[in-house]
C-alpha cells in the first residue's frame, strides 16, 4: 500500500499519528502542497477533491478521507485498539471524534484558510469576517472540552483513542497559526490534557 500524505498538513498528521501509535509504516508518497501538486491532473485522477490523505490499496483502488483510512488501518491492525472494542464503545468512541472533527478540527481550519495571509492562494476569495467568527467559535468550544477534560482523562472517557488524535491535530494546527494556547484562556484542564498528548511518541508523527 500506498500512502499519500503531505508533511505537517492537519489531515495527513491526523493518519501519521494513528499509524505511530499501531506501528504501522507504509510506504509514503509526499505531495507538495505548497506547489499546488494536490490539483496536478495526476493527483485528480486518485482524489477528485485534490485532498490529502488518500492510500493506494495493494488492489489499486484509493480510499480518502482521514475517518475511512483510520478505520481500514484498524481492520488490518487492530492493537491496540484505538476506535472501540465492541459496538457500544465504539458509537460512543466515533462520537467523540465526529465532535472534534465537526466542532474544533474543521472549525479551526475555516478560521485559519479564511483568516491567514497564507491561505490566501488557496482559499480565493478569503472571508475575513467569517474567519473570525470561526476562531471565536473554536474558543467556544474549546471552553466547553476545558469541561469535558475536568471529569474525565481523555476525549472520549478513560482510555486514549482516535479522538484524541482528532483534537490533538486541531489544537496544535490551532496553536501554530491561531496562537491558541489553552492556558492563556484559562483552559486549565484543556492545556494539561495537551501537554499529556504532547508527551506521546506519535505526537511527532507527520511534523
Amino acid at each position: 500500500m500506498k500512502l499519500y500524505t503531505a508533511p505537517r498538513a492537519p489531515n495527513p498528521r491526523r493518519v501519521a499519528m494513528f499509524m505511530a501509535e499501531k506501528g504501522i509504516q507504509l510506504e509514503l508518497q509526499n505531495i507538495d502542497l505548497g506547489a499546488g501538486e494536490h490539483r496536478s491532473e495526476r493527483f485528480l485522477a486518485l482524489n477528485p477533491f485534490g485532498r490529502v490523505p488518500a492510500l493506494e490499496l495493494d488492489d489499486g483502488r484509493i480510499l480518502c478521507e482521514t475517518r475511512a483510512i483510520c478505520t481500514y488501518l484498524e481492520g488490518l491492525h487492530p492493537a491496540p485498539n484505538l476506535m472501540g472494542e465492541d459496538f457500544e464503545e465504539r458509537a460512543f468512541i466515533e462520537m467523540a471524534d465526529r465532535r472534534m472533527e465537526l466542532h474544533l478540527f474543521a472549525i479551526a481550519a475555516n478560521s485559519i484558510r479564511h483568516s491567514h495571509p497564507g491561505f490566501a492562494p488557496m482559499e480565493n476569495p478569503q472571508f475575513p469576517d467569517f474567519g473570525a467568527a470561526q476562531g471565536e467559535k473554536f474558543r467556544e468550544n474549546a471552553r466547553w472540552l476545558d469541561g469535558v477534560l475536568a471529569t474525565q482523562p481523555f476525549i472520549a472517557g478513560q482510555r486514549f483513542t482516535i479522538a484524541d488524535i482528532t483534537a490533538f491535530c486541531a489544537f496544535d494546527f490551532a496553536r501554530g497559526l491561531m496562537k491558541f494556547r489553552p492556558a492563556e484562556h484559562g483552559l486549565a484542564h484543556l492545556q494539561a490534557w495537551r501537554d499529556r498528548i504532547a508527551e506521546r511518541p506519535s505526537a511527532s508523527a507527520g511534523t
